[in-house]
Formats: C-alpha cells, structure tokens, sequence
C-alpha cells in the first residue's frame, strides 16, 4: 500500500457573523491587551464564557465539524456536496489559505492549488511572469520553471498572449494559464475546485486527462472538487461526501456518488411545505408540485415524447408584482448535470395576476427526456426597479423529482431515446 501523503484529523473551522471587533479601535486595543496577559475578554456580554463550547448561539457558525481523512499517495480523491457543504472551506485549509480552528492537516511535500480564477495571479503581470511568480511559490528554482516554461504555454494555448498583462485575460484563459501552471510544475499534491467548469469543454477534457497521468503515471495526488458527477466518476479512485460542514459519507467514488445522488433525491420525498432549506423573501411560496397527463391525470412516472404539465401549487404571503415575477427551472440528471432550463423571460411569459393562493402551469407539448430519473431545482425572483438586480422570493434545490420511462419518442413503434432536453415549454400562472 502507497503512502499516507495527506492526513486530516479533527479539523474544524469556525466564522463569526457580523462585526468582529468591538466598534471602536481603543476597545480593540483593550481587548488584545487582556488577551496577552491571559486574561478575560472584557467586552464579553454577561453570561458569555470564553471557550468554544459555548458559541452555539447565532453568532458563530461552524463552517467545518470533525472531519477526518487519509489520502495515499497517487490517489484522486473526490469531494462531494452541495453548495454550502463545507468544500471549499476545507480545500481552503489544505492549501494553507486559511487556518482551521481546531484540528491539524499533515502533508508531505509541495500543494499546489486552483481554487478561484487568477488565485496567486498578480494582474499587472504579464502570463509569462505569472508563470515564473507561481512556480517560486512552490518553491521552485528559476532554472526548474524555465524547463517546463514551453510545455505550460502550449498545454494553456495562450501562447499568442502569453506577454499580455493577465487583467487582459478572459476568465477562461486565465484557468487555463492557471491550471497548466499548477499541473506541470510538479506538486506533490494537486488541489483542484469546481473553477475548471469556466473552462470549455475542450479544455475541461485536457485537463481531466492532464490529472489522470499526474496520478496514474506520476504517482501524484490530486484533490477534485466537482459537481459534474461524470467527471468525478471517470477521475477519482476515492470520494468523500460532505454535508453541513461534516463528513457524511468515505468510500470508492461510485460508491460516494451514488450516496450522494440518493441522499438527494430521498430529500426531494420530504413534504415540500415542510423544506426549511429554500431560500428567499417567501413573498410567495411553493406547497406542492405533482405531474398530470394529457388526460389530466396525476402521474408518478412519465414517457419520452408525451405530453405532460408540472403543477406548482403556491401560497401568497405578501403583495408582489406580476408583471416583476421570473421563473426558472432547471432539470439535473442522475450525473448531477445540468439538462436544460425553462425560464419565463427566454420564453417571453409576462403574468397579470397573483392570487393569494393558486398554481403555476409548465406545459410540455413533448418531452424529450431520456429515461432515468431527473431531479428539478425552481427559482422564483422579483425585479423591483429597474436599476436594481433581481430578488430571490423562492429558491429549492432538489424540489422534485422526475422519472421518464423510455417511451416511442419518434412514433415509430419502437422504443427510442430522444435527444435529452426540452424544446417547447409554456408556464402559466392560475
């Protein structure tokens, strides 16, 4: 068995919301000088006790809980979860970012880490610059960077730019740049965020490739985080699910997958009125949603290439703006994949009327789902001026979930696939 190149134990991480100091800056200073002579805080409130048992109130949270893991050397380790989950938090701590609260993370040899576009990238620099900037923070020697220099321009393809300051740079070609910076200067470990999805898929493949043969032909470890399923599957060896700031879930990473998509789709089951995981002002709230037929018959299962309507029953808390009212829809498949989108304003749907209570109508002339079981995600949002960004009034992940049966798509009395996303849409609102 390889080695254990990465070790993880007890690690937490904790942030306090809102104001961190005291209001005023000779507070501040009092504060620190109770503290380097191990003293009480004094602006604590009454009742406060300093240790970290007692922040359970709403003004700590924990970002991170426990978590404890063991990497071998030439694994790829996936880490899976939600928005909000903990991941790159926890990528954050590994890659020396920021600290952990408690805990430690052992790591033997050089990480390097793409974890947001142009991270450790100075902008008035040129790329060729950049190159040389990250490779003496790894602690590489000059005459070391120089001879992987031309292998990270042509693996980026941004040779023709590669004298441009990088604030010239297009999102994309920036985690180009970046990632064939951090991939050939020879890491021991390689930590890798969901930043790669800024890439095309041309190059989102590359790169894909590129850490198959770190791991597989170099021995090197490299640390995903997706939420593109099939990536992960075809990628790592190894995956852990995070949920809520802990670990939930450390096997093979099908296994890990296959935790994940279930534990989501089991949250789906759960009385939609009774989700307290949605997010928005709740102006208007969705109860309940169900499928009917063309014959107008609620249906648990549905056919490729027939017609359908998803029924959203709704609630009014508040007075809100019809004509102000966004809605959109996006379906992921059993990979975690965006499928397609519905939404009101590509569709042109103005509204008139809301009522304190009624439903809102998807209509699908035909559906051109493949079979397999799709999980659906709706945002409700309101633009209250013009010169304003839209507000969320109601936003669920995971809020339904669609089975589609295989169905005789092209009327050929065979049973076909058919192309896997949605054409034709209309929503109304009763």
């Amino acid at each position: 068995m390889s080695d254990i190149i990465l070790k993880v134990e007890n690690l937490s991480k904790q942030y306090r919301l809102g104001k961190i100091g005291t209001g005023t800056l000779s507070h501040d200073l009092n504060r620190w000088w109770h503290t380097v002579r191990g003293k009480e805080d004094p602006y604590l409130k009454v009742g406060e006790v300093n240790d970290r048992s007692s922040m359970s109130n709403n003004q700590y949270v924990w970002a991170l809980k426990d978590i404890n893991f063991e990497v071998q050397q030439g694994e790829v380790l996936g880490i899976i979860g939600k928005n909000g989950a903990g991941k790159s938090t926890l990528l954050k701590i590994l890659s020396r970012v920021t600290s952990p609260t408690v805990g430690s993370v052992k790591a033997k040899g050089r990480i390097a880490s793409l974890l947001e576009v142009g991270t450790g990238f100075h902008p008035e620099m040129t790329g060729r610059e950049n190159i040389f900037l990250n490779g003496a923070i790894l602690g590489m020697t000059k005459k070391e960077i120089a001879s992987k220099l031309d292998e990270i321009i042509d693996f980026s393809g941004c040779k023709r730019y590669i004298d441009t300051p990088v604030k010239r740079y297009s999102s994309g070609m920036t985690v180009r740049l970046a990632f064939a910076v951090a991939a050939h200067l020879e890491p021991e470990i390689l930590v890798v965020d969901e930043v790669l999805a800024v890439g095309d898929a041309e190059f989102q493949k590359k790169a894909i490739g590129k850490m198959q043969d770190i791991s597989k032909t170099d021995g090197r470890t490299v640390l995903f985080v997706s939420h593109n399923m099939a990536a992960v599957k075809s990628l790592c060896t190894k995956g852990i699910v995070l949920e809520h700031g802990g670990i939930t879930f450390s096997g093979t990473s099908d296994d890990a997958i296959n935790y994940y998509l279930e534990n989501s789709y089991k949250k789906s089951e759960i009385k939609l009125s009774e989700r307290i995981d949605r997010k928005g002002n709740q102006k208007l709230s969705i109860l309940n949603i169900f499928v009917k037929n063309k014959d107008e018959v609620v249906v648990g299962e549905m056919h490729s290439g027939e017609y359908y309507k998803l029924i959203f029953e709704y609630q009014k808390q508040k007075d809100i703006d019809p004509k102000q009212l966004t809605i959109v829809l996006q379906f992921k498949n059993e990979n975690d994949e965006l499928v397609t989108t519905i939404a009101t304003d590509e569709l042109g749907t103005k509204f008139s009327e809301v009522k304190e209570k009624g439903t809102i109508e998807v209509e699908i002339p035909r559906l051109q789902f493949r079979e397999g079981r799709y999980s659906m995600q709706y945002m409700i949002s309101e633009k209250l001026s013009f010169n304003t960004p839209h507000q969320v009034v109601d936003y669920l992940q995971d809020a339904f979930t669609l089975t589609v049966i295989r169905g005789d798509y092209w009327h050929s009395g065979v049973l076909n696939r058919p192309k896997g996303f949605i054409q034709e849409a209309s929503i109304q609102l009763l």
